[in-house]
C-alpha cells in the first residue's frame, strides 16, 4: 500500500470529517479508507484519529501530522505543476557533442538563436572528433557523421552528407584535371589519416560499383582544417565533405572533378540515448537543426561552378 496513498486518504479524512465522506471524494470504498488509517496508525505506532458514531476527531499527534502532510502534499503538486510545465516550455541544461570541424561551422553559430527561442535552457557544446559514450558521459545529443555503427543509441538523420573531390584552379592548371577515378594516381592526393599510409582511400563509384580508391600523396593529415588549408593552398586533390568546401567552390577558390563518379552520400546523425520520454530541450534542438539543414543546404546540392 503506498505510503503516500495512505497520507493523502488521512488529509482528506482529516478535512471531511468521516470515513465515509473521504471514501465518496476518493471514489472508492469506505472500508479501503478504513484500512489506509489502520495501516498508516500501525507503520507509524501512534494513534491518529478519535472515532465516534457521528464523526471522527485528531489525536494531538493527528493535528501534528495533518499540518505536515497538508505542507508535504502541497509541496508535492507544486513540483508535479513545475514538471508538468517544463515539459511544455523547454527548460534545464542540454550537453551536446560534436565533430570539431563540423560543430565550428555548423552547430556553434545556431546556439545562440536556440538559447534565445529557449531562454530557460543551457548549453554546453564539446567539439570534439571523439565518439563520446552519451549514457557513459551524460550527454544528450551526440552530431554524428557517417555510417552509425552504435546500435544502443537512436539516430535521427538531418541531412546528406555527399562529398566531392576538389583542387585549386591553379593546381589543375598545372597538373591537369582527373577524367577518371584511374587518373587519380597520377595526381598528389591528400588524405584525412593520421597514420600517414593513406589506406582508406576514397570511395567513388567506378566501373560500375561503389570502391575504395587508393591514392597516394606527399601530405596526409589527421586534422580537416588542416587539410582543408592545403588544399586551398593548391597542394593536390582532396576529398572532402560539401559542408566544409560549399563556400569555396561558390567564390571559386576550389573546383570540383569526378562529380559523376561521386559515391551516394552517408548521413548526418543527432544521437540520443533513448526515443521515448526525451527531454523538450533535446527535441527542441533537433528540430531547429532538421529545419536548419534540410532543402538546399550548404551540404544538401552542389553549387554549380
Amino acid at each position: 500500500m503506498s505510503h503516500f496513498k495512505q497520507l493523502e486518504s488521512f488529509v482528506s479524512v482529516a478535512m471531511l470529517g468521516s470515513l465515509s465522506a473521504a471514501a465518496r471524494a476518493e471514489g472508492v470504498a469506505p472500508a479501503m479508507i478504513g484500512r489506509r488509517m489502520d495501516a498508516l496508525e500501525s507503520r507509524l505506532g501512534i494513534k491518529l484519529l478519535t472515532r465516534s458514531t457521528r464523526r471522527i476527531a485528531l489525536t494531538s499527534e493527528g493535528e501534528i501530522l495533518f499540518e505536515e502532510a497538508q505542507r508535504i502534499l502541497r509541496e508535492l503538486k507544486e513540483t508535479e505543476s513545475r514538471i508538468s510545465q517544463g515539459s511544455a516550455e523547454a527548460s534545464g541544461h542540454l550537453r551536446i557533442s560534436a565533430p570539431a570541424g563540423f560543430g565550428r561551422r555548423h552547430v556553434a553559430p545556431l546556439l545562440p538563436e536556440f538559447v534565445a527561442l529557449h531562454p530557460q535552457v543551457t548549453v554546453t557544446l564539446d567539439l570534439s572528433d571523439r565518439l563520446v559514450d552519451l549514457i557513459e558521459e551524460r550527454y544528450d545529443c551526440a552530431i554524428r557523421i557517417g555510417d552509425l555503427a552504435d546500435s544502443q543509441n537512436i539516430g535521427t538523420r538531418l541531412a546528406d552528407n555527399r562529398r566531392v573531390i576538389v583542387a585549386t584552379p591553379a593546381y589543375l592548371e598545372r597538373h591537369g584535371r582527373p577524367q577518371t577515378p584511374d587518373d587519380l594516381l597520377r595526381h598528389n592526393c591528400l588524405s584525412f589519416d593520421g597514420s600517414g599510409n593513406q589506406s582508406k582511400g576514397w570511395l567513388l563509384r567506378h566501373k560500375g560499383r561503389v570502391s575504395s580508391i587508393r591514392v597516394k600523396g606527399n601530405l596526409a593529415c589527421s586534422d580537416g582544417s588542416s587539410l582543408h588549408e592545403w588544399t586551398l593552398a593548391g597542394c593536390g586533390l582532396s576529398w572532402r565533405s560539401l559542408w566544409e568546401v560549399h563556400d569555396d567552390i561558390r567564390d571559386g577558390r576550389l573546383v570540383t572533378v569526378l562529380d559523376e563518379y561521386a559515391a551516394p552520400p552517408n548521413g548526418i546523425f543527432a544521437l540520443t540515448p533513448e526515443r521515448r520520454h526525451l527531454p523538450l530541450r533535446v527535441k527542441s534542438f533537433i528540430d531547429l537543426l532538421k529545419e536548419r539543414y534540410s532543402g538546399f543546404t550548404h551540404w544538401g546540392e552542389k553549387p554549380r561552378t
